[in-house]
């Protein structure tokens, strides 16, 4: 491949930060666009919210937590931490923020990006420039956490029509305020749902966890004294609306909520629907296809369902045109390291040093993949199997830049496995508490 000189990246979190980064150090023009006013991605933080991923693990090569950092910080460290690699890096000069991707497209070899930033004035009026630019490749950089996946269990949408303050997804919530003595439904048994359960636990007087049994969740031992796991929500029920009178804001819905086991539960204060989020790329319409199923994907489709990127070689390569990259697209990762050696291997191919395999040989890759894992949100999963993949990338990439004379990129770190044995011993830890049958008696009327 030849070498890019000026390289578009969507997104300023910490993907879109090592990306530019790391093209900078090859010499690759860089040009970052963010739709937030500083660095640290928009992702969807409440007030309480930690990693779950030790800080040892997450520590990149371009900058390190301060001294005496521990492994588990609040997002308002590991923001500092993004806003400052950026700065270090001159990532924060090469970035345009306040600025929304509207549209890419490919014109002859180029990438037209088109933009809209945004302007506050002193006077408070917000005002908005239009532009465009174009582009050798783009990098695209902009998470997962967008566009919210709502259950369509039968009834829920009634609620949210009305009783919209006491409806909400989890990338709404932020903080547990109000919550003092109330009954909280959070639908989903993963990462969000938990942290959350957690958050409210001290101030709720209920919390109900309902889930599917699903490959993701988590054990039920982390959920407060208070919380209770339960089952499937098979459909929130609700009496006509003349029926229902004037009510205090502060009071429980007037409604039911039915299990799958059949059973009842009411006097629900506030749903919390930790459901996840569909995979989007909005900017890049003619590869969406959101009219088919996954199993129907062709080799040029990018997104039907929003459950899966198709088409791409190593989570990284759009196959079919190579210079349109993604960087941070596998889930159940050390995220930040494991976006910085995607973002290497990405610099060194732009840059010239490394070599993608041909088409054929990309194609061949993806589709035995694709067999071994299936399609969905699981052919992403790195879980279990991060270590094997980073050394996958190297193994294909070190070559050439030995070849080359270049140093050749180095693997994970000591650090870095000792947290992650670390970390696996907590989970088990975690696990091996003997789960509680907890019951619970409420009385619907």
């Amino acid at each position: 491949m030849n070498q890019f000189k000026h390289v578009a990246v969507i997104g300023a979190g910490i993907s879109g930060v090592a990306a530019g980064a790391h093209l900078k150090k090859e010499g690759v023009e860089v040009t970052v666009f963010e739709r937030s006013s500083a660095a640290g991605g928009v992702c969807p933080c409440y007030i309480g919210l930690k990693n779950n991923v030790s800080t040892r693990m997450l520590e990149t090569t371009l900058s390190r937590f301060p001294t005496g950092t521990e492994d588990y910080v609040s997002h308002a460290v590991l923001k500092d931490y993004i806003q400052n690699t950026a700065v270090e890096t001159g990532v924060h000069e090469a970035t345009r923020y306040n600025t929304v991707v509207k549209k890419v497209t490919k014109i002859g070899k180029s990438w037209n990006v088109d933009t809209i930033t945004f302007h506050a004035e002193e006077s408070g009026r917000c005002t908005h420039q239009q532009a465009s630019a174009t582009f050798d490749a783009v990098i695209v950089a902009s998470g997962h956490y967008h566009a919210a996946k709502v259950p369509t269990t039968p009834g829920l949408a009634d609620w949210k029509r009305r009783w919209p303050e006491k409806v909400q997804h989890s990338k709404g919530y932020r903080t547990p305020e109000n919550a003092s003595g109330k009954n909280f439904l959070l639908v989903g048994g993963s990462v969000s749902s938990t942290d959350i359960a957690r958050e409210l636990g001290p101030l709720a007087n209920r919390i109900y966890q309902s889930q599917r049994n699903g490959a993701f969740d988590l054990s039920a031992t982390m959920l407060p004294e208070n919380g209770y796991r339960i089952d499937e929500v098979v459909s929130y029920n609700a009496p006509d609306e003349g029926e229902i009178g004037t009510s205090n804001p502060s009071d429980p819905i007037p409604a039911t909520v039915t299990l799958k086991s059949g059973r009842k539960l009411c006097d629900i204060h506030h749903v919390i629907l930790c459901t996840g989020y569909h995979l989007t790329v909005p900017f890049l319409p003619h590869l969406h296809r959101d009219d088919v199923s996954v199993e129907q994907a062709d080799e040029t489709v990018l997104v039907t369902d929003g459950t899966q990127f198709h088409n791409l070689h190593k989570d990284i390569f759009y196959i079919e045109d190579p210079s349109l990259v993604f960087v941070g697209v596998p889930f159940f990762t050390a995220t930040f390291t494991l976006f910085e050696f995607q973002a290497m291997v990405v610099a060194k191919v732009f840059s010239g040093q490394a070599k993608l395999p041909s088409k054929e040989a990309m194609r061949s890759e993806y589709n035995k993949r694709l067999t071994a894992k299936g399609h969905g949100k699981a052919f992403h999963s790195l879980r279990d199997q991060e270590a094997q993949y980073v050394n996958e990338l190297l193994s294909w990439v070190n070559p050439d830049l030995k070849v080359a004379g270049q140093h050749e990129i180095s693997g994970h770190t000591e650090q870095w496995h000792q947290a992650r044995r670390d970390a696996l011993e907590r989970i088990r830890a975690l696990f091996a508490i003997p789960s509680q049958d907890k019951t619970f008696a409420i009385t619907c009327r």
